[in-house]
């Protein structure tokens, strides 16, 4: 945590009525009928929660103070509408929105008393059901003992996730900090992406008549510029909400593009925000989490999207739906063009990770938006009701989730990406308004559907597992870029290395106290004498291991970790009070390299012990030892000369060997 949140965590631990008095004024708020629709009360409870993992809070003290200001929050909006009744929807919020006591009122004349247990549930309608039985006349009696108990529960519930996540924190970060992050990021973005497709067809969907209507009156009101948007608005033709809807995002993602293209042109290369970006996600690289971004970063690939694309294509032939093949072909083979001209046109740095062959846009990301951006306009309107968002919101989410592992990989620059999904979606729009406005017959889109997401789902499962591993390697770090002689390093420019792996928290901290300049073998071979053992890095099934109860915790797998983004090179493990504890030592490529090319490592010792994690999972933690594995290695490796040892920054001993000066 940073040092502002750790000063305000501290805070809160040293002022427990702080924490309880939150609780509640959150809880409060959220229950009020006119305020509880602008409080995001799940995220703020989940870190009120957090504060109770970690033990910075008191858990049943909170539960109650949040349950108290609901039941307090839920008893002034029975108040309200029992004193106002109807006069409330008078009031401007419920003339502009007047969905918000339709919904609440059907539901309570559907579910009587269980409405207010609900409703607790129920983001949408939770502030204002109590409104409703207050406004309804519903016994106070009857009221009161249903509101309490659905907001104990509430509560209860509502705290839980963070309390669990605050449990586990320490021991997670203590060996998976990054990989947690990397995991937390992955499901923010799954729900905006989500989030922002339903939210915005629902608002133009509660909006489309209203639209329809002023874009009409100024067509007519234009007729020179009318006659080009009229058709678009058309009420006589049934698609009009649809190709309005495409038409207004158009000119909203024509605005992003002028915008974005002036900035970066202006720049003359990546703007600040790029490399900000590029530099928080160079610290998030840990190896489980590479192997990962590097199975979704292929997603985009060419051997993966065209096999999905020339199967439907193949389907739209064979069913001689010759409009909808020949816009989608049109689609991509335009779209491939133009962001292959533009490559050679605008000449943006690449990342220092990337090799050749990227440029402004990505073209991955275009194509990936394109590919799934047109199918759903194709088919969308194919769907029943509701389900016609679904093609957009899959788009969406793994076009946004592929964009994230190239960022995390350091393939593109964040302007690179957005503009390859800016682009990718305009040229969507044109050729979704084409096709929408003049193509009316409709066709059975199930089978196409079928085919375009199930050959794309076994491509990439062909294709993914096969070349992770190459693109890990085509976007490793770069070389350090600070470099010192040889004899520098040896006698005090050692303390010029970091002096911990992490600058946050004391149980990721871990002290960097062995440094090594020459081959890693003379360093395996005395440890393996010495009864220290080479341990293989864990990937995901060795994750998945961790849950087996079963399997003895001298069996479970260490979890691997990364320093300036490198994975380690060398993991070496001795066990110790019968595989009760592990004596580890983790050796990566130093972040600064010797002049005369000669290898620098630099590692940290640990002792772990084994910790079952909330019940779920078996996790090997770092203890504080004494300096008890720190000792170990260096009797083990005492043969190796010459070696000095000298106190770093973080007051701990280094030891420094010398072995072979080439590999």
């Amino acid at each position: 945590m940073s040092e502002w949140l750790e000063q305000i965590v501290s805070w809160i631990g040293e002022n427990p009525a702080a924490a309880a008095f939150i609780a509640f004024f959150i809880a409060f708020c959220d229950a009020l009928a006119l305020v509880g629709i602008l409080v995001p009360a799940f995220p703020l409870l989940f870190a009120v929660g957090t504060l109770i993992g970690l033990g910075h809070a008191n858990g049943p003290l909170l539960v109650a103070c949040a349950a108290v200001g609901a039941f307090l929050g839920d008893a002034l909006s029975y108040w309200i509408g029992h004193r106002w009744g109807p006069q409330m929807r008078s009031l401007w919020l419920f003339r502009r929105y007047p969905q918000f006591l339709d919904r609440s009122e059907r539901m309570f004349h559907r579910h009587g008393a269980m409405s207010i247990l609900i409703a607790r549930y129920v983001g949408a309608v939770r502030p204002f059901v109590p409104a409703i039985a207050g406004m309804l006349r519903m016994p106070f009696s009857r009221y009161a003992p249903a509101s309490l108990v659905a907001c104990i529960s509430w509560a209860a519930l509502f705290l839980a996730p963070g309390w669990i996540f605050g449990k586990s924190y320490d021991a997670v970060a203590a060996v998976a900090d990054k990989l947690a992050l990397v995991l937390i990021a992955i499901a923010a973005i799954i729900a905006l992406a989500w989030a922002g497709v339903i939210y915005t067809s629902r608002w133009f969907a509660g909006h489309a008549d209203g639209v329809l209507k002023r874009a009409l009156d100024w067509s007519r009101a234009h007729p020179r510029l009318g006659q080009f948007t009229g058709y678009l608005v058309d009420p006589n033709r049934p698609q009009s909400t649809s190709l309005l809807m495409l038409f207004a995002a158009l000119v909203g993602l024509l605005w992003i593009a002028v915008v974005g293209a002036v900035a970066l042109l202006a720049n003359g290369g990546p703007l600040g925000i790029d490399h900000r970006v590029y530099e928080a996600m160079f610290a998030l690289r840990t190896p489980l989490a590479d192997n990962l971004m590097a199975a979704l970063a292929r997603l985009g690939d060419v051997q993966v999207l065209a096999p999905a694309v020339l199967a439907g294509l193949g389907w739209l032939l064979w069913r001689k739906r010759w409009q909808a093949a020949l816009h989608w072909s049109a689609a991509l083979l335009f779209g491939w063009l133009a962001s292959e001209t533009l490559k050679f046109i605008v000449d943006i740095p690449r990342p220092p990770t990337a090799p050749g062959g990227f440029g402004f846009p990505s073209v991955s990301i275009v194509m990936l938006t394109i590919s799934f951006g047109f199918f759903a306009v194709l088919i969308a309107r194919e769907w029943p009701g509701r389900r016609r968002i679904w093609p957009y919101l899959l788009g969406t989410v793994l076009t946004a989730l592929v964009a994230f592992a190239r960022l995390y990989l350091g393939a593109h620059w964040l302007s690179d990406v957005i503009s390859g999904m800016v682009f990718g979606l305009l040229w969507v729009l044109i050729l979704g308004i084409a096709y929408r406005s003049h193509v009316a017959r409709s066709f059975w889109m199930r089978p196409l559907a079928l085919i375009f997401y199930s050959v794309f789902v076994l491509a990439a499962l062909w294709h993914a597992p096969r070349h992770t591993q190459t693109w890990l390697e085509d976007f490793s770090p770069p070389p350090p870029a600070q470099s010192m002689s040889h004899a520098t390093w040896w006698e005090d420019g050692w303390q010029q290395l970091p002096a911990t792996r992490n600058a946050r928290g004391d149980a990721i901290r871990w002290p960097l106290d062995v440094q090594i300049a020459g081959s890693l073998v003379p360093v395996q071979t005395a440890l393996e004498v010495a009864g220290w053992r080479v341990k293989p890095q864990a990937d995901w099934m060795d994750v998945l291991g961790l849950l087996d109860s079963d399997t003895p915790s001298s069996e479970q797998p260490i979890l691997p970790a990364a320093l300036e983004a490198h994975p380690e090179a060398l993991l070496l493990v001795r066990e110790i009070d019968d595989g009760r504890r592990r004596q580890v030592l983790r050796l990566w490529p130093a972040p600064v390299r010797l002049q005369d090319d000669t290898p620098l490592w630099i590692g940290t010792t640990q002792t772990m012990t084994p910790h079952r994690v909330m019940g779920v999972a078996t996790l090997w933690l770092p203890v504080d030892d004494h300096g008890e594995a720190y000792r170990a290695t260096r009797e083990a490796l005492a043969e190796i000369s010459p070696q000095r040892e000298g106190e770093s920054r973080a007051h701990v001993p280094v030891l420094r060997l010398q072995t072979a000066r080439k590999q």
